[in-house]
């Protein structure tokens, strides 16, 4: 509770209810004098003390009482406070003395428990950067859009509705995060953010954007994951400067139309629902560097593509793809081709496992076979079967493939496994089915199957079938609802590459950790809340671990010690630290950091 305000003093003096804070060392309220910064996070603080607010106000009666001020500290000679960091402590608000430091450039208060900010905030008319990031806010206030020199706002992790109408006042703001908040839209007046150069919409609950957006003619980075999206308003297109467009996690079902985005480099599309490229809309993105489309239902890549003569990375995994145009062997920067997890006919599994250099030569050496024209299929030829479906005889003794994919099919037809007779097939795809077990009968098939694919179906727990397959290298199992993994697995001594995304496990499986040839772990969209650094040490072939959208709420220091990682996905989880600009920097710069932080 505050106290009625006293006289003396320059402006208001506010008085906080008594309770024990922990003390400010005088040598680090010294020191902000002369320098004009003070750093107070992560103390413990439930309050901010008195005399931090007055430290500008000292008169030299008061300096003489203050220990602070030693001999050698002439009052008159101090610094105003410029900035201030309040960061990682336990404040549930902030007092109206906060107007007290009218110099301030810079205000941090993120990671604490604040529920409302004091509208003295608008009098800091000084202020360039306000980060209010990870508290529980549920509103802005108004004085906020006093600011007249804010160029920064954070205020992503908190629990706002709605934004203020007029935050279109802040014409100066260069950089706007209201990430991972509950909004349901944007404010008209957000036109008016003509100098805003970086907006983060993600993780909110947008189902469209103003078409307004459009007059932002500053704007570069565009983000807009996980939210609601059906479509981007054609407007959007005349953003001239964008440079980096996130989309991903939306409900798109097509590739937004951007004919005037000529310096887009960058474009995140996946986890949507797009099912067609239109060749139009690629030969717009003339500038693109980085196409990300995995995990839609993308069935055919047009030839056009080849117009994006400045992409470095192509990310097209895990769609409906069956052929590939071979003319993308020539584009000449490409560097990095995702393409597994579709149904290639004409591309061999083990190839695509060789990296995108040697796929791209592969592609190259086939547009002289083939002549101009796109790659054909093989020819199907088709056993018909008394239940009226199809298997495909040609696939099995030529590709070594088992399909019977995208069927629906509550079980697997006997029909199915009898028309494998004595042919060693390598490759079993029973995905996205209606399969609430394992195929009883794939134990047939051990002396002989190396990847099966049992994504997208409804299984619940694995038998012990799955586990007398011990020449499995590759086991995909997203999509499901399995919540464990057996022991038992642990016979699949060979396994190198096993996804288990989008299922709901709530702890690590831990057989995984005894299967000594695992190079790849995907764990991604699970419920995952805490990993064995150590066990995880011991597995040395391990590269790649996705624990992305989890609920790991610390990552121990020790996973830093796992330094054969090449990639380690951890974004989207609830932890703190380390923080998303250290999970930018990429798998070598978190390990490093997570190394720092052992005790």
């Amino acid at each position: 509770a505050e106290a009625r305000p006293r006289g003396g003093g320059a402006g208001l003096r506010f008085r906080q209810a008594a309770e024990p804070v922990p003390p400010v060392p005088q040598g680090l309220l010294r020191s902000a004098r002369r320098s004009g910064q003070l750093n107070l996070a992560g103390r413990g603080l439930s309050h901010v003390p008195e005399h931090v607010w007055r430290i500008n106000l000292d008169t030299p009666e008061e300096a003489q009482r203050d220990l602070s001020f030693g001999a050698a500290d002439r009052w008159w000679e101090q610094t105003d406070l410029t900035k201030l960091i309040l960061a990682s402590n336990k404040l549930q608000s902030l007092s109206e003395d906060v107007q007290l430091l009218p110099a301030l450039t810079m205000l941090d208060v993120h990671d604490n428990q604040l529920t409302s900010l004091p509208s003295a905030l608008g009098q800091l008319e000084n202020l360039q950067k306000l980060d209010v990031s990870h508290n529980k806010l549920r509103s802005l206030p108004e004085e906020l859009l006093q600011l007249p020199r804010l160029r920064s706002l954070l205020v992503q992790h908190n629990e706002l509705s709605q934004l203020p109408e007029g935050l279109g006042q802040l014409l100066t703001l260069e950089e706007l995060d209201v990430s991972n908040n509950q909004l349901t839209a944007i404010p008209t007046s957000f036109a008016l953010l003509v100098n805003l150069v970086r907006l983060n919409l993600a993780c909110n609950q947008l189902r469209e954007l103003p078409a307004d957006l459009s007059a932002m003619k500053s704007l570069r980075q565009l983000d807009c994951t996980k939210n609601y999206l059906e479509a981007i308003p054609p407007k959007l297109a005349t953003m001239a400067s964008l440079e980096q467009l996130y989309l991903r996690r939306n409900k798109l079902r097509s590739l937004p139309e951007l004919p005037s985005c000529r310096l887009l480099k960058e474009l995140h599309a996946g986890e949507n629902q797009i099912e067609t490229l239109n060749a139009e809309s690629l030969k717009q993105l003339s500038s693109l560097c980085v196409l990300e489309l995995r995990d839609n239902k993308i069935k055919a890549v047009p030839e056009e593509i080849t117009v994006l003569q400045k992409l470095e990375r192509l990310d097209l995994a895990n769609n409906d793809i069956s052929r590939l145009p071979y003319t993308l062997g020539n584009l000449p920067q490409l560097k990095f081709l995702a393409l597994e997890g579709n149904p290639l006919r004409t591309i061999r599994r083990d190839l695509l496992q060789k990296g995108t250099q040697e796929l791209l030569k592969y592609l190259r050496s086939k547009i002289q076979d083939a002549g101009p024209g796109p790659s054909e299929e093989p020819p199907v030829t088709a056993m018909t079967l008394p239940s009226q479906f199809k298997v495909n005889i040609h696939a099995i003794t030529t590709l070594k493939l088992l399909e019977y994919s995208d069927k629906q099919a509550a079980e697997i037809p006997e029909a199915v496994f009898d028309a494998v007779g004595a042919n060693p097939v390598t490759t079993v795809n029973f995905s996205k089915n209606q399969l609430r077990e394992i195929p009883p009968r794939l134990v047939e098939l051990k002396d002989s199957v190396c990847d099966l694919s049992l994504g997208f179906n409804k299984i619940s727990s694995i038998s012990s079938e799955l586990c007398l397959l011990q020449k499995l290298t590759h086991l995909d199992l997203r999509n499901n609802v399995l919540t464990a993994l057996p022991e038992e697995m642990e016979a699949l001594k060979r396994l190198h590459t096993i996804n288990l995304a989008f299922n709901r496990f709530k702890v690590f499986p831990s057989v995984l950790y005894h299967l000594p040839a695992l190079e790849t772990i995907l764990l991604s969209n699970n419920q995952v809340g805490s990993i064995d650094p150590v066990q995880l040490k011991g597995m040395e072939k391990l590269g790649t671990l996705d624990l992305q959208n989890n609920d790991l709420l610390q990552v121990p220091p020790e996973l830093g010690n796992c330094e054969n990682l090449r990639s380690l996905l951890l974004e989207g989880n609830p932890f703190r630290t380390p923080r998303a600009a250290v999970l930018a920097k990429g798998t070598a710069a978190v390990l490093e950091y997570l190394r720092s932080r052992i005790p």
